[in-house]
């Protein structure tokens, strides 16, 4: 008789191999921490002794379930933003307080957590991308889970990288650290089409053969992401990664909500892993990825929950369950992804998926023993109908849960016996989150109050505080204004033109001041756009007395600048202001040089909400006795321009055309 560690008895196995085997009343035998035998349990217990042997009383015993998409140290930010689109969501909350609060100890405080959630609902392995991932990949195998820890690559500085230098920096050394590991896969994760230009992919690309690394990349997740690489590229996101060579490396693509038949049948041929969240998918209104459609040509597509700040847990039950409901009515057709299939995907497809499928995934002979038991007997499980073998996997898919996992084995090592964590303090873990998300709480409270806070938040104004000192002059005619510049005691340096659209945000409270969201059409000679650009202006009364003893009272509020990265809508949506006007018009702008002082000289066609005219000269200032000496230009260049000093105007083009 052959020895072995542990046996496994008295359990209806799910082998979940390609021919969906089962053992009614199966056992398994395990040998440092590999599957040596499963079969019918009298025969394992003819040819095995086991060191120890378990008896499971009837209960499933399967294959661990594979997460093959979270963002595990997120667990710390759970429920801190919710019912927001995905811009909004990750530019306008998760990002600013990741750069404030992630560190070291958050990620390895957050990704113990997760590992515990993910023990106690029967996963045993699962796919990261964050920042920190050597404390991921540290913590998570102390905790004896199996991961692949994907290093987050980005444009912008992130809480562990300056740069994305640093950043690409960092994946190689966590490949080189991690690369032999027999629980750890490291990779590297670049985060999006969006947050990373050519240049980073392609030396994502680069790495990855190198080293032969496992990339692990958010694709298609929505709409607009989609749209705007068309626009940029002139082609959807996967027909652009192809071109990058993204897709000749060992790739994990999250989400592909927003794909066509051509992007799945070039991601088969590929043989990249495909990722689907139905959860957060659902609650980022991102919409619904054709997996029906994508299992039917031969893609593979695995099962993950994303990260529990857009989730909001990491229950892999509530996914599968999801995964099959959903596709079904997307299909309109009820026979799509039945139950067997789901399950498939999450084990033996999401091993596939992660290119993990040599080693996890299903229980057979040489694999490594990542097992969960399953209790099938309570109430919300009841009755059973055996005339068909088929319903086991519908049992499991439609009717249980999480909490019904009773024990998990990762590499042969218990990590939960009898629903209790062996390898974690979970009472601890809940005692060090409480004044973390105190912390979190804190300061974002705190940015709420303040509309410049918000703006420094998502980006930072761009300089500091500034004043102008500017005049406008209501107008009839604006070529003969222009005409007048050739006046000789007025330089010309430079001269633009450009079609603007600006939008005037205007809060309850009055002191946050007035944010303006603007878009610059910038044109050519001919009249045709050469540019686009966003800009956001943060009008404000301003903190210092500059200027206000001026007899003249020329001095403008005061400004924070910061580049508008984002849509209009979604500044909409993060700043919420109560009253929105919209300003659209052209601008020949002149930087002209009179007495020695530059000044900016803008001729203006209000075009809405009134077609009016206006010259506008301004000019920064920094003290009190610069702006009286700037203020006193200003007239005399006005009166040069043969403009009238009596009707200089100190407002805004809001103010002016407000109620008009």
């Amino acid at each position: 008789m052959k020895e072995c560690n542990t046996i496994l008895k008295n359990a209806l196995i799910l082998t979940m191999d390609n021919n969906y085997t089962q053992y009614q009343q199966g056992a398994v035998a395990i040998n440092d921490g590999a599957i040596v035998a499963i079969g019918p349990e009298d025969a394992i217990l003819k040819s095995w002794n086991g060191k120890e042997i378990i008896d499971c009383q009837g209960k499933v015993l399967m294959p661990g379930l594979i997460n093959t998409h979270t963002h595990v140290p997120m667990t710390l930010l759970r429920g801190l933003a919710n019912d927001l689109r995905l811009d909004v969501w990750l530019m306008g909350y998760m990002m600013p307080v990741e750069r404030e609060f992630v560190s070291p100890e958050f990620v390895r405080l957050g990704t113990q957590m997760g590992c515990a959630e993910m023990i106690k609902s029967g996963v045993t392995t699962f796919n990261d991308m964050y920042y920190f991932e050597d404390e991921v990949a540290t913590a998570t195998a102390e905790i004896g889970m199996r991961a692949v820890v994907g290093q987050t690559v980005m444009k912008f500085s992130a809480p562990d990288a300056a740069s994305y230098d640093d950043s690409l920096a960092l994946s190689i050394d966590l490949i080189k650290k991690w690369k032999d590991h027999h629980l750890i896969v490291p990779a590297i994760a670049p985060h999006a089409v969006y947050t990373c230009p050519a240049e980073v992919l392609e030396a994502v690309v680069e790495i990855a053969k190198q080293y032969d690394a496992t990339v692990h990349f958010h694709v298609s997740e929505t709409a607009d992401e989609v749209v705007n690489m068309r626009k940029q590229s002139g082609m959807p996101v996967v027909p652009y990664i192809k071109k990058l060579g993204m897709l000749d490396t060992k790739l994990i693509a999250a989400h592909c909500v927003h794909v066509d038949d051509g992007e799945i049948r070039t991601m088969r041929r590929a043989g990249t892993g495909i990722a689907h969240n139905p959860s957060s998918n659902l609650k980022l209104a991102s919409g619904f990825a054709p997996t029906a459609r994508m299992m039917e040509m031969g893609a593979k597509v695995g099962i993950g929950t994303d990260g529990a700040a857009s989730n909001n847990d990491l229950d892999m039950f509530e996914e599968m369950r999801l995964a099959s409901l959903i596709a079904k009515p997307v299909a309109g057709d009820p026979t799509v992804l039945p139950a067997r299939q789901v399950l498939e995907m999450a084990t033996r497809i999401g091993a596939e998926v992660l290119h993990l499928d040599h080693i996890t995934g299903s229980l057979e002979v040489g694999k490594r023993a990542d097992i969960i038991v399953l209790d099938i007997f309570p109430i919300h499980n009841q009755p059973h109908f055996k005339r068909d073998s088929e319903n086991i996997y519908a049992q499991i898919v439609y009717a249980s849960k999480a909490s019904d996992v009773t024990d998990v084995m990762v590499d042969g090592q218990w990590l939960m016996r009898n629903k209790t964590l062996l390898t974690i303090d979970e009472d601890a873990l809940i005692r060090q989150a409480k004044p973390v998300a105190e912390q979190i709480d804190a300061f974002i409270t705190s940015r709420e109050k303040s509309v410049h806070s918000k703006l420094l938040a998502i980006g930072g104004a761009a300089e500091e505080e500034s004043f102008e000192v500017q005049a406008k002059v209501r107008i009839s005619d604006p070529d003969e204004i222009i005409e007048r510049l050739e006046h000789p005691e007025i330089e010309i340096l430079k001269r633009r033109h450009y079609h603007q659209y600006d939008s005037y945000f205007l809060f309850e409270d009055s002191t946050q001041g007035i944010l303006r969201y603007r878009e610059d059409e910038i044109l050519n000679k001919k009249g045709d756009i050469q540019n686009v650009r966003g800009r956001l202006t943060l009008i404000g009364e301003g903190s210092d007395d500059v200027g206000k003893q001026l007899k003249q009272g020329l001095l403008s509020r005061s400004r924070y600048f910061a580049p508008a990265t984002h849509s209009q809508r979604f500044y909409i949506e993060y700043f919420k202001p109560v009253e929105m006007m919209e300003i659209e018009k052209d601008r020949r702008r002149f930087l002209v040089k009179f007495k020695g002082v530059e000044f900016y000289i803008n001729v203006d066609t209000i075009i809405k909400p009134i077609e009016d005219y206006f010259v506008e000269i301004k000019s920064r200032t920094w003290s009190r006795q610069d702006a009286d000496e700037k203020t006193h230009l200003i007239i005399y260049l006005a009166d040069v321009l043969g403009l009238s000093t009596q009707q200089i105007i100190n407002k805004d083009y809001f103010q002016l055309l407000r109620n008009r």
